[in-house]
């Protein structure tokens, strides 16, 4: 159980950071939201769907302006109703990658770094026991609320970061942590938190930056990668291999190496800013601008010992 300073700290900052000047209107909007009847949901296809009946055209308009509100929209997409949120990453194809790899089955799960909740509401569709997102962005919870205000789904998401799931006062049998570990100013430390907060027999799936090599090293970029300043540390997987030993797991399986395409990151209407073409080299996609091995992601299952 939750102990009560964990209890205090999430409500203390879902009422200081929900309540924050830029993110209070969105707020506001998803009180006006329509109450449907007769909402289906669909998680079978790239995108988490949303279907209902006939509608008045000004619930249609309010619950679209209420999404456009709440751009930039980074992981789905979504169909909500006749609209398709096309965000700026097919998040399908990463979960595709991963689905022949786990089995959430009344297993407790947990999404770390869960984003607007895109993957646990694929997860959900497998029946885990509970399923909890943590995430100090609060768009992206406001996010979340929005498409959960019509799926009404059973998902807990905490305004809180990898660094508290020691204290969180819950264990998980699964852990997802998608994107996170190269934003880690201490990526050891990081796979420490995860290590902790998994039950006995545990797993953990797990997806990062890395660079191609044989070597026990990892990419330090000096300022920037791919126009991101907050990417620290980038490995060859044998490095990543030693970084969860000495976080404490017993076994890693690599289960794929992918490099990001532009099939799969891309400028949409649903972000109005620069995505992964305007981050590489325009006389190479092979480099990013700043002259570093384009983005290649490698894809691992940690195990903690029973």
């Amino acid at each position: 159980m939750q102990s009560e300073i964990v209890a205090s700290l999430i409500l203390e900052r879902e009422e200081a950071w929900l309540s924050r000047r830029d993110i209070a209107p969105l707020r506001e909007r998803l009180k006006h939201l329509p109450q449907l009847e007769g909402v289906s949901v669909g998680l079978e296809g790239e995108a988490v769907s949303l279907f209902w009946g006939e509608i008045k055209e000004e619930e249609r308009q309010e619950i679209y302006e209420c999404a456009k509100a709440l751009m930039p929209w980074r992981k789905g997409p979504f169909w909500v109703g006749d609209f398709l949120i096309d965000s700026e990453w097919v998040s399908a194809k990463k979960y595709a990658l991963l689905e022949p790899h786990f089995d959430l089955r009344n297993k407790d799960v947990a999404d770390i770094g869960c984003n607007n909740g895109y993957y646990m509401f694929r997860m959900w569709g497998q029946k885990p026991k509970s399923l909890t997102g943590f995430d100090p962005s609060p768009l992206c919870r406001t996010q979340f609320d929005f498409i959960n205000h019509f799926i009404q789904a059973p998902i807990r998401f905490e305004l809180l970061g990898v660094e508290h799931l020691e204290g969180y006062g819950k264990l998980f049998d699964v852990i997802f942590c998608l994107g996170v570990l190269y934003h880690r100013s201490d990526p050891i430390q990081t796979l420490k938190s995860l290590y902790k907060g998994l039950a006995k027999g545990g797993e953990l799936l797990l997806d990062t930056l890395m660079i191609e090599g044989e070597e026990e090293v990892a990419l330090t970029p000096k300022d920037r990668y791919a126009k991101m300043s907050n990417v620290y540390f980038i490995p060859t997987f044998k490095a990543l291999s030693h970084w969860l030993h000495r976080a404490g797991f017993e076994r890693v399986e690599k289960l794929e190496i992918a490099k990001t395409g532009l099939d799969e990151q891309r400028k949409t209407e649903w972000i109005n800013s620069q995505s992964l073409e305007d981050f590489l080299d325009p006389c190479s996609h092979d480099r990013t601008i700043e002259g570093y091995p384009a983005p290649r992601r490698i894809y691992v299952k940690a195990y903690k010992g029973a």
